[in-house]
């Protein structure tokens, strides 16, 4: 492991540790002998980086310490560009926005050699054979999840006939397209396959949980 990896990766260990790391546990988790720990908290402690504690009692980073952009692995980079190629079989056009967005963020703060990693890697992902989504508003739908809110769907079943239902407990579960799983106000639970079957979407101004609840 290069030294600027296991640096990296002694910062990610303390700001993750529920409580401070001896220079033991970090040892063994890099491979590393101690002595090679405690030069390495010397170097980052002289870089200004805000560790403290002491041999024998442990270290802990400072909380709000945030990290400069750093390389990315070989490995890493590719997850990333493999992620973003794989988001646009979900057929969420702001999610695929948001995602290349933040590529071209990554791309422009990597050093060079890993830029080529992260915009022109030689992966493909097929865009696969799901219809586009009509009537629903993606965007809408995640917001409406983040804040708990009601939904309230046009909706399909088996046989065709078209009703209107109000759904919460929700989640997306991103398979090649989105499914959209909700809980009926009339406590039946619906799997909605909001590509085929969901025609429109609407947030109710009504929380999922009740006031008593939410306090």
């Amino acid at each position: 492991m290069r030294r600027a990896d296991r640096l990296f990766d002694i910062i990610q260990s303390l700001r993750t540790a529920a409580r401070p790391m001896t220079a033991a546990a970090l040892a063994d988790k890099l491979e590393v002998t101690v002595r090679t720990i405690y030069r390495d908290i010397a170097a980052l402690q002289a870089s200004r980086v805000p560790i403290e504690g002491a041999p024998g009692l442990g270290y802990v980073l400072r909380r709000r310490f945030y990290l400069p952009p750093l390389m990315f692995t070989a490995d890493e980079a590719d997850a990333i560009a493999i992620g973003v190629r794989l988001l646009r079989r979900l057929r969420d056009p702001k999610l695929q926005s948001a995602a290349e967005s933040v590529l071209a963020k990554l791309a422009a703060v990597v050093p060079d050699p890993l830029q080529s990693h992260l915009v022109a890697a030689p992966v493909f992902v097929s865009e696969g054979s799901a219809p586009p989504v009509c009537g629903v508003d993606l965007g809408e739908l995640r917001r409406a999840i983040h804040e708990t809110r009601k939904i309230s769907i046009d909706y399909a079943d088996e046989g065709g006939r078209q009703t209107r239902r109000t759904i919460w407990r929700l989640a997306m579960a991103y398979y090649v397209d989105v499914t959209l799983i909700g809980h009926g106000e009339s406590s039946e639970t619906i799997f909605v396959t909001s590509a085929s079957i969901a025609s429109s979407l609407r947030a109710c101004s009504t929380s999922v949980f009740p006031a008593t609840m939410e306090n």
